[in-house]
């Protein structure tokens, strides 16, 4: 057998490496490791989220149940809705009865049926230009004649009492005869600004101008002070604008302009531009045909016109409402 011993180890350490060791040592392998990340600091403790912690720079209003966020002015143009801000004035009915004119809550008259038949046709005519069946501003009624004293006033006042009478209709008489008003002193009404200040002076609204009455859906609409350019007033574009705030939002209101005589003054050929409905009023015993048909010409500006014979003595079908169930004359 032979003899074993252990292998002594060589004295240069260098000669013991692995090969791996001793080109690593002769080599810089440094540069082929993988980068090290750096240690990242541990992460502190978030603190709480509060109220304050999520309070944005500038304060926000917030919505509760009795706080709310403030609302644009509205526009003044044509409101929602225009309510009457003035004040009630009572309408003298002894006054209305010495001018043979219909009486509120009074007996029913020959007068009255006589208006009530006139009224149902016009507020028909309203309801279909509502309804878009007909033409525009159907609720707009131009009340005139071809010459004073034709009995033009009196038919417009009749005609606003008579239908403030509707349950569903609310009526304001405008005295568009502003050389001559005569509508206030038929109601025994008390004078102001009127439709022509509101016209002159667009820092005067016309709903400031209009006059209550103690009669149910009665107003009334002053002609206010005549400037000398009523007609110029009358045919410019603001015109519109002003109407528009009489009858825009409000469906069942009447507006009926008691006009000045067509051939004695020029408001009514403006007037008729911008009404649907013009009730032309003939007196049986004065007006005579060729100044109907003037009259009816220079009222173009309107589609619809409507004749209402006044004055008659006599009944081509004989009906008398006077003697039928006892009304009064």
């Amino acid at each position: 057998m032979t003899e074993q011993s252990k292998i002594p180890l060589p004295k240069d350490t260098s000669e013991a490496r692995s090969l791996i060791e001793r080109a690593a040592g002769t080599f810089d392998l440094r540069a082929f490791q993988a980068p090290v990340a750096p240690k990242l600091p541990e992460p502190r403790e978030k603190p709480p989220i509060t109220a304050e912690a999520v309070e944005p720079a500038e304060p926000v209003q917030r919505m509760t149940a009795s706080v709310r966020p403030a609302m644009p002015p509205a526009f003044d143009g044509i409101p929602a809705r225009q309510a009457f801000r003035g004040t009630f004035h009572p309408v003298d009915r002894k006054h209305l009865r010495e001018q043979c004119l219909i009486e509120p809550e009074g007996p029913v008259t020959g007068l009255l049926e006589e208006f009530r038949i006139v009224k149902r046709q016009l507020l028909m005519t309203a309801a279909d230009s509502r309804a878009g069946r007909g033409a525009k501003h159907g609720e707009r009624i131009l009340v005139c004649s071809s010459h004073p004293g034709e009995g033009k006033t009196f038919c417009a006042v009749n005609l606003a009492l008579s239908m403030a009478a509707e349950k569903d209709t609310e009526v304001l008489l405008v005295d568009a005869d502003f050389a001559k008003p005569s509508v206030l002193s038929a109601l025994g009404l008390p004078g102001g600004r009127g439709l022509m200040d509101a016209l002159a002076d667009p820092a005067i609204a016309v709903e400031d101008c209009i006059i209550g009455t103690d009669i149910a859906g009665l107003f009334v609409l002053p002609a206010g002070n005549s400037t000398g350019h009523d007609t110029e007033h009358l045919a410019s574009a603001y015109t519109a604008q002003v109407l528009d705030r009489l009858t825009s939002q409000s469906p069942n209101r009447i507006v009926i302009f008691d006009s000045p005589p067509v051939l004695a003054a020029s408001p009514a050929s403006e007037l008729a531009h911008h009404v649907g409905q013009a009730l032309m009023v003939v007196r049986a015993d004065q007006t005579g045909e060729a100044a109907l048909r003037d009259a009816v010409g220079i009222l173009s500006g309107c589609d619809d016109i409507k004749l209402l014979l006044n004055c008659t003595r006599f009944s081509p079908t004989g009906r008398r409402f006077g003697s039928y169930y006892g009304y009064k004359e």
